[in-house]
């Protein structure tokens, strides 16, 4: 709840209101939500401030892993094993394996219908004096190979770096990003870590300090001015696209509900229900990646 405080006075006031009256976000809604495409598509025509939340399952649409729920594994870790400051401060070389793998398997995926409809209706609505902006938990950067540029990333990029030392953040896309992490990173079982001593991991180009990806970790807060962006944006927004994202990761798991509770409209797009899914007007039960062209399309 804490990382609300930096949003406007009107959604703290939301927030304030639903706690004051001991409305829980996931039973307001008593009815079933509709899955009336047309219906939808007709509040869309009228929307002039469309926010996308998008999550994990669009990204595994294209082939992506989640490292979430059965058979979620990388080697014998689950994501949240290795995606802490303690897991890197113990072992960062496992911890830039794990990350390594991740980097290289992106080279190998593609966005899918749903990131390019997304893009696609961006690009149409800005010269109708309309905006879509995506905020995502996802660190794949698929929504921006798609084409789409309103994008605000909660969780970070697979593709930045962070130095441990002075603090700078750079782009960094290079295959493998450091030669001892070669051929390193598979996700097999029975593989050996590679113990890659610390001289010889990603190292800043500007003081020689140690890399890490520059993502938010289990542990850490959100970045308050990233949390600022999408507030405003959330402030603006009149429909709302919930897409491929569980509803369970906080503070991102309150966003939807939270304008529901405001009045705004709210679809979901998922292969099921989730715990948000009640509050919501709209729920479209299937792949993103055959709803969401047909959601957006001109």
């Amino acid at each position: 709840m804490k990382c609300f405080l930096h949003f406007s006075n009107s959604c703290k006031s939301i927030l304030h209101q639903i706690v004051k009256s001991s409305i829980s976000i996931y039973t307001m809604a008593a009815a079933r939500p509709s899955s009336d495409l047309a219906a939808f598509r007709a509040e869309f025509e009228r929307a002039k401030n469309i926010v996308v939340l998008s999550g994990a399952g669009v990204s595994a649409e294209s082939g992506v892993p989640t490292f979430r729920g059965a058979g979620g594994f990388w080697r014998k870790w689950q994501a949240q094993d290795l995606a802490s400051p303690k897991a890197f401060e113990s072992n960062p070389s496992l911890v830039w394996e794990f990350y390594h793998y991740r980097r290289e398997v992106m080279i190998t995926k593609n966005p899918n219908p749903a990131h390019l409809a997304i893009a696609e209706c961006e690009s149409r609505l800005k010269s109708n004096a309309r905006k879509l902006t995506v905020i995502t938990q996802n660190i794949d950067e698929l929504h921006k190979t798609a084409g789409s540029e309103n994008i605000i990333e909660l969780h970070g990029s697979l593709f930045r770096v962070r130095c441990t030392k002075c603090g700078k953040v750079d782009v960094n896309k290079d295959s493998p990003i450091c030669e001892a992490l070669r051929d390193r990173g598979a996700p097999d079982p029975t593989a050996q870590d590679a113990k890659i001593p610390v001289e010889n991991l990603p190292k800043c180009k500007s003081c020689d300090g140690l890399l890490r990806p520059d993502v938010v970790w289990f542990g850490e807060g959100l970045d308050q001015k990233v949390l600022e962006r999408a507030g405003e944006e959330l402030e603006k927004c009149d429909l709302c696209l919930v897409v491929g994202t569980s509803s369970v990761v906080y503070p991102a798991a309150m966003f939807a509900p939270m304008l529901s509770y405001r009045g705004v409209t709210v679809a979901e797009f998922n292969l099921e229900d989730t715990p948000a899914t009640m509050n919501f007007k709209y729920h479209f039960c299937g792949p993103a990646g055959e709803w969401i062209p047909k959601a957006l399309a001109p």
